[in-house]
């Protein structure tokens, strides 16, 4: 039973070991705690080993094989414990490759010489045995034990070791019982030479009336629980780390987040703004046109009229005198089309779906394009930038429609609904690759069409087959965006009822 428990609790403490050499080094470096697994497994191994080499359950085939195999996982074992203290104790990241490499072999030398005193002293064949495993614990278990205690005790006063609560107080329980755990490996069996001959199990057994091992169990178990606490106390600091780093990660994702939404609301300001901006200096352009230089030509106009009339019909000059009044009538006719283009009075005084007819006349009185309309659900007023926006992108989108689609024929809807507001261009023209329009960089007039859509909350989408024609639909939420309907409007003066279609040209 001793022997059992003595194996279980370092094998235990490998597994452990084993576990923790693979995560975040706050109890110890990776590399330090592979070979103290390796020893702990190892050495369960072997006291496994020696509990049914020791007993009665059933009868051992060829012993001397098997004591063999017992004492090489021994060496094996306390070699492991060795390099541990080793590694504890020596500074890892000031020591070259080489040095590393150099370090090592000596240590295998020095295994090996460990073997050779013990085949040498060994008077005979069976007693080498016991000689090897008395030369494995006087100079590999010893030095190994005191080293591991002596590194685990330091690795306890670490100052990051002594802020996490209970830690170092392990460490220094685990410390302890290495240390002691090398002592008691003094006491081996009796042997004829010094210090075994005095310090040895059988003496220990007379004078205490209990064998070493219950020593050395007692101790492992001590040691086992020490470090399972110590490796319990850092996976609950992992564990703390983990959960304050992904709150930390969560609060700079929602600062981010918040972040993102201002510079969105912001954008959507500044396109809001840039668009409104924009249409107020057409607005102002326009009346300037029409008000000022529109007035200059009419008055240039009706001088040239009297001029003509006050000279004789004869004058030679007659022919230059209704050049003048063709070109003035010209520049009128030329400055009227601007205004419209800026600013369309409909749009102001009749609405949306008024604005929208006169551009499909537009659009066939300058490019030959017919253009259906159709209005769908009942007619009303809406915002006036939400207006301005649906008018200039189906303006937009009819220009490309007679520029790049190859038809004579596009289709115009508009549909009222309680929430929202859509307009959509069709043609059945030549289309595109939606994929080279998202890499070529000079469809602004595409890109000026969504940054209008957003700037009134809206949706722009674009469908388009090579071949199959192209389909332009913005969609625009009027929850807060509907106007009470205009003086010309409640006059009954509609252009259009409720799902009435005008066809251009």
């Amino acid at each position: 039973m001793i022997f059992f428990i003595y194996g279980l609790a370092f094998f235990s403490m490998g597994l452990v070991m084993l576990v923790g050499s693979s995560r975040s080094p706050i109890l110890a470096e990776g590399s330090m705690l592979r070979p103290l697994a390796a020893f702990g497994i190892l050495h369960g191994c072997h006291e496994w080993i020696e509990m049914f080499l020791l007993s009665n359950w059933f009868q051992v085939q060829n012993p001397t094989l098997w004591n063999w195999l017992r004492v090489g996982i021994l060496i094996i074992s306390f070699t492991s414990l060795l390099i541990f203290g080793i590694l504890i104790l020596s500074p890892q990241n000031v020591l070259s490759r080489r040095q590393k490499v150099n370090r090592n072999i000596a240590l295998l030398l020095y295994v090996g010489l460990v073997i050779l005193m013990g085949v040498v002293i060994s008077h005979n064949h069976s007693e080498r045995i016991i000689y090897i495993d008395v030369m494995a614990r006087y100079f590999l278990a010893v030095p190994g034990a005191a080293m591991a205690g002596i590194g685990l005790y330091r690795q306890a006063r670490r100052p990051e070791h002594q802020l996490l609560k209970g830690l170092g107080p392990a460490l220094q329980v685990a410390g302890w019982g290495f240390i002691l755990y090398a002592f008691t490996q003094f006491y081996v069996p009796s042997m004829g030479f010094f210090p075994a001959d005095r310090i040895n199990s059988t003496s220990f057994s007379q004078f205490f009336g209990f064998p070493i091992q219950v020593i050395r169990a007692s101790l492992a178990v001590l040691i086992t629980i020490s470090l399972i606490w110590a490796t319990q106390l850092v996976d609950e600091e992992h564990q703390r780390q983990f959960l304050s780093s992904q709150k930390a990660r969560m609060e700079t994702l929602n600062r981010l987040e918040r972040e993102m939404r201002t510079r969105e609301s912001m954008r959507q300001d500044l396109l809001r703004h840039i668009v409104v901006a924009q249409e107020d200096e057409r607005a102002r352009v326009a009346r300037e046109l029409h008000d000022e230089t529109a007035q200059i030509l009419t008055a240039f106009s009706f001088h040239l009229a009297a001029l003509r009339n006050a000279l004789p019909a004869r004058a030679n000059f007659q022919p230059q005198l209704d050049q003048l009044q063709i070109l003035s009538r010209q520049m009128s006719a030329g400055i009227y089309q601007l205004v419209r283009d800026l600013r369309p009075a409909q749009l102001d005084d009749l609405g949306l779906v008024p604005a929208l007819q006169y551009q499909c006349d537009e659009a066939f009185n300058r490019t030959g394009l017919k253009v259906q309309l159709s209005v769908l659900g009942e007619r009303r007023r809406l915002d006036k930038l939400v207006e301005t926006v649906l008018y200039r992108v189906a303006q937009e989108a009819l220009t490309n429609v007679a520029r790049h689609a190859g038809v004579e024929l596009a289709e115009l809807t508009i549909a009222f609904q309680p929430n929202q507001v859509s307009l959509s261009v069709i043609d059945h023209g030549k289309g595109f690759h939606l994929e080279d329009y998202t890499a070529d960089r000079r469809a602004w007039g595409l890109e000026g069409m969504r940054e209008r859509a957003e700037s009134v909350d809206g949706n722009l989408l674009l469908r388009s087959t090579r071949g199959s024609g192209t389909e332009v639909e913005i969609i625009v939420p009027i929850n807060n965006g509907v106007q009470p309907p205009s003086e010309f409007e409640e006059s009954g003066a509609n252009v259009y009822g409720k799902d009435q279609d005008y066809v251009s040209g």
